[in-house]
Order: C-alpha cells, then structure tokens, then sequence
C-alpha cells in the first residue's frame, strides 16, 4: 500500500479508500443488493478486505441509504476502528439554514451510534453546488458552529465539505475553517483542475476525490460513442492513472462491491508509478502550443 499525509491533518492516509455509496445502492444487473443478508455479508467482506490490504480510509454517509451504509462499516470495523481514518457527512438536508446547529448535532450523533464508535476522524459537509447563500447559512445560521462544538467534544477531529463543483467551495475553504475537501474530479470532469486544486494546495487541504472512475459514467458514454475501448481494462486504469499522477491529490474514494474489486485496485496501486505531474498540465490552447514548440526547440 502506498501512503501520504492528507494535508495539514497530518494524518497518514492511504492513496485508496472504501467509497462507501456501494452499501446502499442496489445494482441488480450485476447481482448487487447491500440490503440482503448475503449483500451486506458481502460488504462487510469488501471492508475487511481493504483493511487487510493496507487500506485505511472508509469514508461514508447518513444519506446513504437513511444510514444503512454507515450500520455496515459500523458492522464491520468492529475490533479494528483504531486502525481507521473514519469519514462521514452531515445529512444534506433541502435548506442548511433549516438543520441549524441543533439538527447537525444530533445527526451526527446518530452516525456515531450507527458507525458503533465515540468519534469520527472527517467529519463532512455533504452537498453538490453552493450557492452564496447556501455558504452564508453554513457558516451562520448554526451549521459550522455545531461542528466546531463536537470538535471541542472530541467526537469529531477533523472538518470538511465535499462537492459537485469544486468552485462553489472556493468562498467557504478560504475561511480556514475547513481541514479537507472531497471533490468530484475525474478524467472527464476536470474543472477543479482550472482553480481549486492550485488554492487547495496553498491552504494546505486534504484533498479526497469523489467519482474517480466517473461513476461509471465514461463507460456509458464509450458505449454508444466507442464500445470497442470496453473491452479491455484499459479505461479503468487510465481513470486511476489519471489521478494518482496528480500531486495535488491525497486519496480515491473508489467504491467496491467485492473483495476481488479491492485487491485488483490494490495491485494496480502497488505497481504505477506516475511518470508526469498532472498538475503541470497546460489547461488553455496558447499553453499547449507554447509547451509543444518548446519541447520541440522551438520557442
């Protein structure tokens, strides 16, 4: 296994992490349900492979599946909790001025019943687009002061926000408030890439990615445009290339739904080594052809 440290936590973290989503989701085309005795046997054997495996981030939330996600890794990490970086959210509720301070608090009391231990390590707030508003209740309306309470409580250690869009964050992780952010940032969704990831580093954040295999979602694209490319690994590995070649980023959340999944991510982990910094991509058409006649004895 391959490690890093995520940001100004300190904390040692795993470039790989349980992705918690597929505890919830049903997918029944590939023989899936989490909510059958033999599915949630089968996920519970998915973390305690990735544990085996060196893995030792699990992030999840209360969304996933009203909690179910959670009762599994709770399940799960039973006599291993103190080997784990655990990461939940805060429920993303339809106002976040509405939760105020009180509804944050006791929803994230009722993830630590379910997820059996007094503490989360990441504790998140979990949304997709924030507007100026939404960023102003947050910090405002009780939300950011419920967490800063079970920070000085110890039951959480570490604060974040995750996202959709990677710019509408930008507002609240200038305050400094925040230790880490969990982005969707992919092979073909790369936005971060123009803004964020650069301020990031600067302020220090732990960085973790949501979506590193696009949720499956270049592969339903490559279906109808190039169904060709489908046929071998090759698409999958270059998901994971793409990112753990960005120095920028700390850790994939990537989901699994069977212990065979976890030891082929592993394996491929343990193997690459990025041969190019992501980071020093050119992103404008004037960059490409500068660096290309440079490269070229040209410029």
């Amino acid at each position: 296994m391959k490690y890093t440290t995520f940001g100004r936590t300190g904390m040692t973290v795993s470039r790989l992490a349980v992705g918690g989503y597929p505890f919830s989701g049903v997918n029944k085309a590939q023989g899936w349900d989490p909510y059958s005795p033999q599915g949630r046997a089968d996920a519970v054997r998915v973390v305690h492979a990735a544990l085996d495996a060196g893995i030792n981030y699990v992030d999840t939330a209360p969304s996933y599946g009203s909690g179910h996600s959670e009762s599994i890794i709770g399940d799960a990490l039973q006599g291993r909790r103190d080997k784990v970086v655990l990461a939940t959210k805060v429920a993303w509720p339809s106002s976040w001025a509405d939760i105020g301070k009180e509804g944050v608090m006791r929803g994230v009391e009722e993830s630590l019943r379910r997820l059996k231990t007094d503490y989360v390590d990441v504790i998140q707030f979990h949304g997709g687009v924030y507007s100026h508003e939404d960023t102003q209740n947050l910090l405002n309306a009780g939300p950011m002061e419920a967490l800063q309470t079970l920070r000085e409580q110890g039951k959480v250690r570490w604060l974040g926000v995750t996202t959709e869009d990677a710019h509408s964050i930008m507002e609240l992780t200038g305050t400094g408030l925040f230790d880490m952010a969990q982005i969707n940032y992919n092979l073909i969704y790369q936005n971060p890439a123009l803004h964020f990831l650069n301020r990031a580093k600067e302020l220090q954040l732990g960085i973790a990615v949501m979506r590193p295999m696009t949720s499956g979602i270049l592969q339903r694209l490559l279906e109808h445009l190039a169904p060709q490319l489908l046929e071998t690994e090759d698409i999958y590995k270059l998901c994971l290339k793409f990112l753990l070649s960005d120095s920028r980023v700390h850790l994939l959340n990537v989901g699994a739904r069977w212990p065979e999944e976890v030891e082929r991510n592993v394996r491929f982990l343990e193997s690459f080594e990025p041969e190019f910094d992501i980071a020093e991509l050119p992103r404008f058409t004037g960059k490409i052809y500068e660096s290309d006649d440079l490269r070229k004895g040209m410029a």
